[in-house]
């Protein structure tokens, strides 16, 4: 994923948004970076990547390491495009519901 890539597509946060929130914001815990935009409030896809971002945030705090920027892991590998059509996936599977204005869903495989 790109630092212009949107990670919350139900309220439109880019991942820059969010790194620059952890970092200038420093929450105490991870649930305190839905507090950037509403990101992982909405269908609720986002909330593993926000975790991660936290944590390897706090990491790096508690290694006295100034970047902000995660390392690569799991999730790290995914493009714009395959990340959104997992999320579509995600919902269309019931496990979230997007809030009305949330990013329009990519059409299902094979139609």
């Amino acid at each position: 994923m790109n630092d212009d890539d949107l990670i919350c597509h139900c309220f439109h946060v880019k991942k820059r948004k969010i790194l620059n929130f952890i970092r200038v914001r420093r929450p105490r815990r991870a649930s305190q970076v839905s507090e950037c935009g509403g990101a992982g409030t909405g269908c609720g896809w986002c909330i593993p990547f926000l975790e991660r971002y936290y944590s390897q945030w706090a990491q790096q705090q508690a290694a006295s390491v100034p970047s902000v920027e995660p390392a690569a892991g799991e999730g790290e590998e995914l493009n714009a495009s395959e990340y959104a059509r997992q999320r579509a996936e995600y919902v269309r599977s019931g496990k979230g519901t997007p809030p009305p204005g949330a990013m329009p869903l990519p059409p299902a495989d094979g139609k």
